[in-house]
């Protein structure tokens, strides 16, 4: 349905170009009574969810400004002959009230706002969905949803009665304050409903949203803090994870030490392993349990500690040092007890290998 909602203009601005401007409040939210094509009446109601969401408002922006309402949608194919100006881009919400500025630049429509022609009145496109509630204590039996902006005439006192299809805000407005009896706007406060003056209720009413935006935005500042933290969590378990890894890494002094360990143990097993014996992939301590088993061959280091094997190993060194043990090559071994007789034979031995030299 194509319906109006009707304001009046009471301050506007002339351009260099002979151009009015004016801001007004298009619409507002209430529930108002409508005149049916029967003459019945019934209540509808304009929700702030429905005239303040951004379909609405992005409708209100650039729309073409009309010398009372034509009986058609403005739209691209009529333009030229309805057209007196064009609304701006500002459309916003302020006191509960939806503004937008617009532009007239008509001549003959200038002259009549001169003379006193100063109501506006938006037409729209809406779906009235029939829905019973109570807004602000006032009940209704319907809902205006999907409020779609057409056009913003420029009108008299109203238009003489509503249409099939056509309906009137500024009627609405006339039946509601009809015999100069008005009903107040109730406020509740701690559940007591209150009568206040409009202009109270409209600034109670804007209170209330920014309260309610406040506690969106403590909502959602929760929200964030709740993410920070587990992020936190997140940084100080990587960072523990970096100092431990950091005490796993060895140092290059460390790793220097580690390394000359290692060809020291090669270079003392070797000889008491002999040539043959292959050190490749062997751990140390697999190195160590070769030489106490070739000392001696009962030996099992299964499930001997790290500490056991090394105090083993190094005291087999020490008695192979003090008995006289060593290898030859491979699997073979002899042992001496330093007596004259062993002296003897390795004298004989490096005789020989002097007699090969000197040939």
């Amino acid at each position: 349905m194509q319906r109006y909602d009707k304001v009046m203009i009471n301050d506007y601005s002339e351009t260099e170009e002979g151009y009015l401007t004016v801001c007004v409040p298009i619409t507002r939210p209430g529930v108002f009574p409508y005149q049916r094509s029967d003459g019945t009446i019934q209540m509808e109601a304009k929700l702030p969810e429905d005239i303040f969401s951004d379909r609405t408002i992005r409708s209100a922006k650039s729309k073409p400004v009309t010398d009372d309402h034509p009986n058609e949608p403005v739209n691209l194919k009529n333009y030229n002959r309805y057209a007196k100006g064009l609304s701006h881009t500002d459309a916003r919400v302020e006191d509960l009230k939806l503004y937008v500025s617009m532009t007239i630049t008509d001549e003959g429509l200038i002259q009549k706002i001169y003379d006193g022609k100063r109501e506006i009145s938006i037409g729209f496109m809406s779906d009235v969905v029939a829905e019973s509630g109570a807004y602000n204590g006032q009940s209704y039996e319907f809902v205006q949803r999907n409020v779609e902006i057409n056009h913003i005439a420029i009108v008299d006192q109203g238009r003489a009665g509503p249409e099939v299809a056509i309906r009137n805000d500024s009627d609405a407005w006339q039946i509601e304050n009809e015999g100069g009896q008005t009903t107040m706007p109730k406020y509740k406060i701690d559940g007591k409903e209150f009568e206040v003056d409009s202009a109270v209720k409209s600034f109670l009413d804007a209170q209330e949203a920014r309260l309610d935006a406040a506690n969106t935005k403590v909502k959602g500042f929760d929200a964030l803090q709740g993410r920070f933290d587990a992020q936190e969590v997140k940084l100080k378990q990587a960072e523990k994870n970096l100092e431990d890894a950091k005490k796993a890494q060895l140092s290059q002094d460390e790793l220097d030490a580690k390394v000359q360990e290692r060809v020291e143990l090669v270079k003392g097993a070797s000889t008491l392993l002999g040539d043959s014996y292959d050190f490749t992939g062997k751990t140390d301590r697999e190195v160590k349990e070769a030489v106490i088993q070739k000392s001696s061959p009962d030996f099992k280091g299964d499930g001997k500690s790290d500490d056991y094997i090394n105090a083993f190993y190094d005291a087999t060194v020490e008695r192979v040092k003090s008995d006289g043990f060593s290898s030859t090559g491979s699997n073979h071994m002899f042992s001496g007890d330093g007596s004259k007789k062993n002296k003897e034979l390795e004298e004989k031995k490096q005789k020989r290998l002097n007699m090969k030299e000197n040939k």
